[in-house]
């Protein structure tokens, strides 16, 4: 009996562990490498700041944020930082998203904005996607977003507000959540310039999920400063 209940417990384990795997492979995390064209965090490397160079707003040379390694070694109290691990673990409203600074890098790029009006587009891996999450935020009031869904066979289009993120947001809010919530920010000696009430924020948006995705295209128009962190997408069954 106890050999059959211990043979019952392995089965369940290897199950879980399984199902578990399968939901971690379900989501995707963009490549956007390609279109990196900002440094809005300032980390610490080798107990030196590396201090950000085009940041969160006033058209990329008024604010950026920090790591935390970063903030407390610029001696700020109690800081309201990122952390030094980029990787964002999953909860109810988003999934596991990671962004592209690190504590290890030097002058690397780390995310793309946009002054003004332009846009940016980036492939994803083809598949049929249930929800694409983009962690985004627009500074200098909010930005008037229109995301152009490139399937197999076509295209469509979806056009979005997205506030200021010194807004707050609703909860249960379906279109948005924080990534990062309550943020202070820094200027350009790497001065804290307000400590607390800024965000990163993430767009949730359902695609068709009977078409197979290849690419996704954000066109931004004026007025706001924005700037896309990464993106992340969960495959549809």
């Amino acid at each position: 009996m106890k050999i059959l209940l211990l043979i019952f417990a392995i089965i369940l384990l290897k199950a879980d562990g399984a199902l578990s795997q399968q939901k971690k492979n379900e989501v995707i995390q963009f490549d956007i490498s390609k279109i990196l064209n900002a440094r809005p965090v300032t980390t610490l490397y080798k107990n030196k700041l590396i201090t950000w160079s085009k940041g969160i707003d006033g058209g990329g040379i008024a604010d950026g944020y920090l790591t935390i390694s970063a903030a407390l070694f610029n001696n700020d109290k109690n800081p309201h930082a990122l952390p030094d691990n980029p990787i964002f673990p999953a909860n109810e409203s988003h999934p596991e998203i990671k962004l592209h600074y690190s504590n290890e890098d030097t002058y690397t790029n780390q995310a793309f904005s946009i002054k003004s009006e332009g846009g940016f587009s980036f492939k994803v891996p083809k598949a049929k996607y249930k929800a694409i999450f983009l962690a985004i935020t627009s500074a200098e009031g909010a930005s008037r977003l229109r995301i152009v869904f490139t399937y197999t066979g076509g295209a469509e289009v979806q056009e979005i507000v997205l506030p200021d993120y010194y807004q707050d947001i609703a909860p249960g809010d379906p279109k948005l959540c924080y990534l990062v919530h309550d943020l202070a920010k820094w200027g350009p000696k790497n001065n804290m310039t307000e400590k607390d009430h800024h965000n990163i924020d993430i767009l949730k948006i359902k695609p068709n999920k009977r078409r197979i995705l290849k690419s996704i295209r954000v066109s931004k128009m004026r007025p706001g400063y924005l700037v896309f962190w990464a993106g992340a997408g969960v495959k549809a069954q």
